[in-house]
């Protein structure tokens, strides 16, 4: 079951610069601020920051899909038309994403939360 797109990770380079610029925007401090990724919680919205995303292939802002069941979502998508893009990977502490490619070449990003 989907229970729909609450997080959205962009790709920076300059991570302190990019949390400079979001936490202006946002007008809140991150929750999760670390040398690899700085994470905003605005109520059930994730708007996250990641400065090995460019190396990771991202090309600009990620949505992902919150799911019940990512590497049935992923099968099921791929089934449907998608291209697997990202396997199912632990991401830390049991939170597990994956992307598939639609036909027209869209990233659809998918997230599974711990237990």
């Amino acid at each position: 079951m989907t229970s729909g797109m609450r997080t959205v990770i962009y790709p920076v380079k300059d991570l302190g610069q990019a949390k400079q610029l979001y936490s202006t925007l946002l007008g809140v401090e991150p929750d999760m601020d670390a040398a690899y990724y700085v994470g905003y919680s605005l109520g059930d919205q994730h708007l996250g920051l990641d400065p090995n995303g460019h190396a990771q292939g991202m090309t600009g802002p990620l949505g992902y899909w919150h799911v019940d069941d990512v590497q049935a979502t992923l099968d099921r998508l791929v089934g449907a038309g998608a291209l697997e893009r990202q396997p199912v990977r632990d991401v830390g502490g049991g939170r597990l994403i994956a992307s598939v490619t639609d036909p027209d070449g869209n990233v659809i990003g998918l997230v599974q939360a711990p237990g």
